[in-house]
């Protein structure tokens, strides 16, 4: 069974009533299981490696599910963590405070341009603008990633973004100067699969 819903744990509570596997689809703002290790195996396929690496993420970290899933996953390899958000949007401290019981760094910065330059993985979430107080705050351009912003780059970082929609997190898509990882539905497909056939027994 596969079950999406709105309320954040409500997956993991129904599975102790199941006794066949239940995957995670995706629970409100709380967690996105198959969307990490979708993101991972992307990592992997982009850099070589997941190891030894630093991954930012940036945008609404309180309530962007895909990055808490991912945080969690990324504890089982050599890694470092930098989060970028505004103070009222940062990362939940139940997930920070699991990734440090894991012995991995984290750093938090509020504005994206520090965080730039030790940077492997630069991952984009959604900002929505009912998360701010006022307008302004959202009209910021702290978060936004513009070319301006990449120059700073290491060789070999990545940038990836979950929607193109999305436009508000990039300022240009076609001035980016540095490799975007936006279409995954290929990579989605292999990784969900491959979920499957080992729940099934079929790996």
């Amino acid at each position: 069974m596969v079950m999406r819903h709105p309320t954040p744990g409500i997956v993991s509570r129904s599975a102790r009533y199941l006794h066949k596997p239940l995957i995670n689809g995706g629970d409100g703002v709380g967690e996105h299981p198959t969307q990490a290790l979708l993101d991972v195996f992307t990592i992997r396929e982009e850099i070589g490696t997941v190891n030894g690496i630093t991954v930012t993420m940036v945008g609404d970290l309180k309530h962007g599910r895909t990055v808490h899933s991912l945080a969690r996953l990324l504890t089982l390899y050599n890694v470092k963590l930098q989060y970028v958000s505004p103070p009222e949007l940062k990362m939940p401290t139940e997930v920070t405070d699991y990734v440090k019981s894991k012995k991995i760094s984290q750093t938090y910065f509020e504005d994206l341009l520090e965080a730039m330059p030790h940077t492997d993985v630069l991952y984009v979430t959604r900002i929505q603008k009912e998360r701010f107080p006022s307008p302004e705050d959202y009209e910021k351009d702290s978060y936004l990633i513009t070319p301006e912003t990449l120059i700073k780059a290491k060789q070999g970082m990545i940038v990836m973004h979950r929607c193109r929609e999305s436009m508000r997190s990039v300022s240009s898509w076609t001035q980016i100067p540095v490799p975007l990882t936006l279409d995954r539905r290929r990579m989605a497909f292999y990784v969900r699969m491959a979920l499957l056939a080992m729940l099934l027994g079929k790996c």
